[in-house]
């Protein structure tokens, strides 16, 4: 017969707390794959190079971030020469922006500086929990969602 454990949300804050800290999340300055970049301007380097060009306000949605709060992080983009600003051929009230080649040399970094952390940490789960490790990622985004 097996016992039901009482799982409380403090439970949860717990555990959630102390992933947050081993990942480095709570470090907003440093990707959690140890380069010296804000993790929001990783995040849109990710998602520029990933999606293409896109409005400031496709970016917002994608890293779920106040519209304004994109547009001081593609200025701040735009300082490091990472992305280009230009008109949409289809309104050109509509600014996009897109990857400068610099950006694109920058994306390729944080993509393999990300690959190796993740395989460093796959290769810590054992093979036979892999699958339950990201069922249970799947459920908490799905929760948070």
């Amino acid at each position: 017969m097996s016992r039901q454990i009482n799982i409380t949300s403090a439970d949860l804050a717990e555990k959630m707390v102390a992933f947050v800290r081993a990942f480095g999340l709570h470090r907003p300055e440093e990707t959690p794959c140890g380069e010296a970049l804000p993790v929001a301007e990783a995040h849109a380097l990710m998602d520029l190079s990933r999606r293409g060009p896109m409005s400031h306000g496709q970016l917002a949605i994608c890293l779920r971030l106040e519209k304004s709060t994109v547009t001081r992080l593609a200025r701040q983009l735009e300082k490091r020469q990472w992305i280009e600003r230009f008109g949409s051929k289809r309104d050109g009230r509509v600014l996009l922006i897109r990857l400068s080649k610099r950006g694109r040399r920058a994306a390729l970094r944080l993509e393999k500086a990300r690959r190796t952390k993740f395989e460093h940490l796959l290769s810590a789960i054992p093979s036979d929990k892999r699958a339950s490790v990201i069922k249970t990622l799947c459920v908490l985004l799905e929760a948070m969602e």
